[in-house]
């Protein structure tokens, strides 16, 4: 009797630890890297950022010049913009916050914060599908960067 309660409890602790041992690998591997981030990223991405940076990360036409309103258009989040240049921590600030809230001054820019709409844990999503789309050279450059 005692060895048939054991042997269910047995194999309900050892799927558990197998368990946490794919949660601990998931976590250390890098979000750019990690196929569940990165598709909830190019949701929150599709949902939050494409209708400016465009669907397929290319920006609005002609980013580099300010507009009739003074303000640069949208950059491109893919490798011809310059997404790639700016560490972690900023990308994260620029989302949340936007870049007025960073520059300062008398800056004016169409990119608002989102930190009343998505969660920090969203915004690294959103960077990570962004990221995951860099050739691997670019990423590894990123993350060197970043460190």
């Amino acid at each position: 009797m005692i060895r048939q309660i054991l042997i269910p409890y047995g194999a309900i602790l050892v799927a558990i630890l197998a368990t946490v041992q794919v949660s601990n690998v998931s976590a250390q591997t890098a979000p750019y890297a990690n196929p569940e981030v990165i598709a909830e990223g190019k949701l929150i991405y599709d949902g939050a950022c494409a209708s400016c940076h465009g669907g397929d990360l290319e920006g609005q036409p002609n980013w580099r010049q300010r507009g009739a309103n003074g303000r640069l258009p949208a950059p491109p989040h893919d490798i011809t913009g310059h997404t790639w240049h700016h560490a972690d921590e900023q990308l994260f600030a620029i989302t949340k916050y936007g870049t007025e809230a960073l520059v300062g001054g008398d800056y004016k820019s169409d990119m608002r914060g989102f930190e009343d709409e998505l969660t920090d844990a969203q915004i690294k999503a959103a960077l990570a599908y962004i990221k995951s789309t860099w050739p691997e050279d670019i990423q590894e450059r990123h993350s060197a960067m970043s460190r």
